[in-house]
């Protein structure tokens, strides 16, 4: 049943094979058996690979319920940090590494020595990943509205989160920038030229689709793949970066870039950890994701704090993109 589970997911013997550390053989005799077992041939071949069956894809969801019962079933009755060698896997956005991991990464080897952090990036199927158990957790930015939210991301159905902290978003710009002896507005804002992350295959965040119902749009003139190549980009040019606050004040000290608040105010996003239902009651994952909210707790208060003085002296909301 492992087998054509991974099967499924590699739709490769050779991959599936690798995955499994057996030899290409071993997957291809357990193939034959699972063909006699179901009375179907389960896969077809492909320029692509496999391609499973219509029976094979209806199995697929069972195999996952199956196997996860089956890992609950035979997991120790306690979890003890000290003596575990788990692996456990994150899907991060780039912003959320310097704001988030040095607030929990040193409670959790110094309780688990010999505890494994696997982490990549956030993008468009994080959640099915989150939900097929490839990963454990998932950190991003979601909007708190609603209505915002489903324009930029809706958590699936099974997905559980919490809040971390809150960020607005501000503009990184280069030292000596034109705009610094301009007014700095809305108009001269969108006069610029701008660089822009895309962030799980998304063009366009929050920000865009708000301009957008006012019939206004920024002149995006380069997008990239990362949010360090973005501000160190800002360096040498007089594109403008809007970016989350706490990643601005952590790179414009590193780079010796501008910021500048965000002229069109927007409601604020919040920092999420995000995994799946299925995990709750996996003692390894609990332990682990409350060191993460614990870790990162005075941060959300912190950030509370400075949300409420900046509304009590009368600022304006805390704009955000969503991400």
């Amino acid at each position: 049943m492992i087998c054509l589970f991974v099967l499924l997911e590699e739709g490769s013997v050779t991959q599936a094979a690798n995955r499994l550390c057996l030899s290409q053989s071993a997957v291809s005799k357990s193939l034959g058996r699972l063909r006699e077992q179901f009375s179907d041939p389960l896969f077809t071949r492909t320029a692509h690979g496999l391609k499973p069956t219509p029976r094979a894809q209806a199995l697929q969801p069972q195999l996952e319920q199956l196997l996860r019962d089956i890992a609950h079933l035979t997991a120790p009755a306690e979890f003890v940090p000290a003596t575990s060698h788990r692996h456990f896997k994150m899907a991060l956005v780039e912003s959320a590494y310097p704001l988030f991991l040095p607030h929990f990464l040193g409670d959790i080897f110094a309780k688990g020595p010999n505890i494994i952090l696997d982490t990549q990036a956030w993008n468009g199927d994080t959640f099915e990943k989150l939900g097929r158990g490839e990963i454990d957790f998932g950190i991003t930015g979601k909007d708190l509205n609603p209505q915002d939210a489903m324009m930029t991301m809706m958590p699936p159905k099974g997905i559980r989160s919490t809040e971390l902290c809150r960020d607005s978003q501000v503009c990184l710009i280069r030292q000596g920038h034109p705009v610094l002896s301009q007014r700095w507005d809305e108009e001269c804002y969108l006069r610029q030229r701008h660089i822009q992350v895309r962030c799980g295959n998304n063009d366009r965040w929050l920000l865009d689709f708000k301009l957008a119902e006012r019939g206004l749009c920024r002149d995006i003139a380069m997008y990239v793949p990362d949010f360090n190549s973005a501000a160190s980009l800002c360096t040498h040019t007089d594109l403008v970066f809007t970016a989350p606050s706490h990643f601005a004040s952590y790179i414009s000290s590193q780079l010796g870039l501008e910021m500048l608040p965000l002229p069109s105010a927007l409601p604020p996003m919040a920092y999420t950890l995000f995994w799946h239902q299925h995990q709750e009651k996996d003692l390894g994952h609990s332990w682990l994701r409350q060191i993460i909210i614990h870790g990162c707790h005075d941060l959300s208060a912190g950030q509370l704090q400075a949300d409420s003085k900046s509304d009590n002296v009368g600022n304006p909301a805390k704009p955000s993109q969503g991400r």
